[in-house]
């Protein structure tokens, strides 16, 4: 199988809200708790000038998975927060090396000094993919409320550019 990396635009985001919903759906490595639609992913994408979205696909053009970074709320505009999903079932392909490798470069184009994940502490695997990209921790939120009312710790990590 060949993965092809591009960047995402507004005709991907209903195929990837279709992803998105079944991680939802199955919980436990997504702080979101509510499914959600391509419109609302398409209001996302366009939150910020400085949104950077990538998908994976296969050969076929099946969506593999999606990786997007935007300003940090909190970090000023000098951090990108990631967040990265990838098709049930389909993990450990290389999916997730990737999209990070593209999301990598455009975000160093764009001037980002570093990259924040926070990582549900209960997502062993979400914590691996980070680890194993060069993320390294930086602090923990504790009892952090998830949509659907139940508390969950977060990892926080970074990655320097």
């Amino acid at each position: 199988m060949t993965l092809h990396v591009r960047r995402a635009g507004a005709l991907d985001c209903a195929p990837m809200a279709d992803l998105l919903n079944q991680i939802i759906a199955i919980g436990g490595t997504t702080a979101m708790t509510q499914p959600v639609t391509g419109d609302i992913l398409a209001g996302w994408m366009t939150r910020s000038p400085r949104s950077l979205w990538h998908i994976a696909e296969d050969d076929g053009g099946t969506l593999l998975g999606f990786q997007y970074v935007q300003p940090h709320p909190k970090h000023g505009p000098k951090v990108a927060q990631i967040a990265t999903f990838a098709r049930v079932g389909r993990t450990g392909l290389g999916i997730g090396s990737a999209l990070f490798e593209a999301t990598k470069t455009a975000a160093r184009a764009e001037g980002y000094t570093w990259i924040d994940a926070e990582i549900r502490a209960d997502n062993s695997s979400g914590l691996t993919y980070y680890q194993s990209r060069g993320f390294e921790d930086y602090g923990r939120i504790e009892g952090y409320r998830l949509g659907d009312g139940s508390l969950v710790d977060k990892r926080l990590k970074r990655y320097d550019l």
